[in-house]
């Protein structure tokens, strides 16, 4: 956030990051409690096994099929908001009829079971609906026409391919593909000014591309919920943040009932819109009243993306990244790149605590006062020491940003000490004179001048360079690799 802005400042960034535009173009909240929200049924994934199986060379017979079928019925168990529709088509007239029964926005799970089964009349019926498509192809029995699908790619068609002899690639596959039709269903709650590239804050632009809808907080809506929570309820919160941490630092306990009072008035907000993700652009108003960055750790942990400094790159990459791989994300300021010791500095003063998943374990934390306001309560996130990070971010909604590291320290910031940000990783990286060269990798453009747009990245537990790449192909991004 905005924390260290004069009034100036921020009502200077407030017209350069949108807010004439917000005005003008997001809903307030307030303003369509009434309409129609989006239904939070299963997605449906259209199934084609493609061609016709049989115990001969070259393709897949009756018994892998049935295995097929079964890892799709425990990956519909696993993944709990899937539905998949699941038929048998090698003609273009059998793939029309099971997508249609399968919905209009339903993305295509192609399993090759025949020599030829998916060239012949399946993918190309795939294309001419304009689907997005997964191809699953085993090695020998599932015939040749992998081969096709980098062609197939490079005709315009948004397909990845897992070829592989590993079923759980089937569930893998299911994951990237419900992450469209579940951002088409999505709606974040947003708080001007905005910053990032131009087109994530573009509210038309953003459902164009994404299918996500951008509404905004109404005036004075957020004082109307703060004056309405509950007392007991805030002290319970606030006790269990005490109750938590490591040590409390520098914040006195009204400082962390402060915090607390605005994370349960942010989690209302939530509520009451049915929103999937929140995005603040200006706390100047908010801070006297308790700081929202524990809260933004809540939403985060429960797998509600939270970005702060009005960064709509970043909180469309937590939302896209929350619906596929199921983890939050540490929005962090690039804190530098030391390129005497390779590695890669990444900080910020609001943090998840639960980086594996909302069902997964939470990092021990301090609870500190802010690092540039000097004042309030925010958490300082001891991040588990030698996991493996990718660093990635959405710039202009159509590139995705991405480069890997390790963490080798988590710095433990002496009390008296304002050092950066509360929360930061180091992480060793695989050439920070080529991260140095190549940051942003020529991917923003005039937008590498904006200070948060070139500042920010995303990191996730684990090495998603993988995931980034079926993304992008399911999506028709770029991706850039930063080092």
């Amino acid at each position: 956030m905005c924390t260290h802005c004069t009034r100036r400042e921020l009502l200077e960034a407030g017209v350069a990051g949108g807010i004439a535009l917000a005005a003008g173009h997001l809903a307030a909240a307030g303003e369509v409690s009434s309409s129609p929200l989006p239904a939070r049924s299963k997605v449906r994934i259209c199934v084609v096994i493609a061609g016709k199986p049989a115990d001969r060379s070259w393709g897949s017979s009756e018994a892998e099929i049935a295995a097929v079928k079964k890892r799709l019925a425990d990956a519909e168990t696993n993944l709990g908001n899937v539905e998949f529709v699941i038929g048998q088509a090698s003609t273009a007239e059998e793939t029309a009829q099971l997508l249609a029964r399968s919905g209009h926005d339903a993305p295509v799970l192609a399993v090759s079971a025949d020599i030829f089964g998916l060239s012949r009349g399946v993918m190309p019926t795939v294309f001419q609906e304009g689907r997005p498509a997964a191809v699953f192809h085993a090695p020998v029995t599932g015939g040749h026409d992998w081969c096709l699908v980098n062609p197939w790619r490079e005709e315009g068609n948004r397909i990845t391919l897992f070829n592989s002899s590993d079923l759980d690639d089937l569930e893998r596959a299911a994951r990237l593909l419900r992450v469209i039709p579940l951002l088409r269903r999505s709606r974040v709650l947003v708080s001007p000014p905005f910053k990032g590239t131009p087109e994530s804050y573009t509210p038309e632009k953003v459902k164009e591309r994404l299918g996500v809808e951008m509404v905004a907080i109404a005036d004075g809506r957020y004082d109307e919920v703060m004056s309405g929570v509950d007392a007991a309820a805030v002290e319970k919160e606030a006790q269990r943040w005490l109750d938590e941490a490591k040590s409390v630092v520098e914040p006195t306990r009204e400082d962390v009932v402060k915090a607390a009072r605005a994370s349960l008035t942010l989690n209302q907000l939530i509520a009451e819109n049915r929103a999937d993700g929140l995005c603040v652009g200006t706390c100047m108003g908010w801070l006297p009243r308790g700081f929202p960055c524990l809260g933004f750790s809540r939403l985060n942990d429960r797998g509600i993306p939270a970005a702060c400094d009005g960064d709509m790159d970043c909180l469309l990459t937590m939302l896209i990244f929350q619906y596929a791989v199921g983890r939050a994300g540490f929005l962090g300021n690039a804190a530098g790149v030391d390129t005497a010791r390779n590695v890669f500095h990444l900080s910020h003063c609001s943090a998840p605590l639960r980086m594996e998943g909302s069902e997964g374990p939470a990092a021990p934390y301090l609870i500190r006062r802010h690092a540039e306001v000097r004042g309030g309560a925010v958490t300082e996130v001891h991040y588990r020491i030698g996991q493996e990070v990718t660093f990635t971010k959405l710039v202009h909604l159509d590139t995705l940003l991405m480069f890997t590291g390790r963490i080798v320290e988590v710095p433990e910031v002496p009390k008296g000490t304002e050092r950066g940000c509360r929360t930061e990783i180091v992480a060793e990286v695989k050439d920070a004179d080529k991260l140095l060269a190549n940051w942003g990798g020529g991917a923003l453009g005039a937008s590498a001048k904006d200070y948060y747009a070139s500042l920010h990245r995303v990191a996730y537990y684990g090495n998603h360079t993988r995931t980034i790449r079926h993304l992008a192909h399911l999506m028709g991004l770029k991706v850039v690799q930063e080092v």
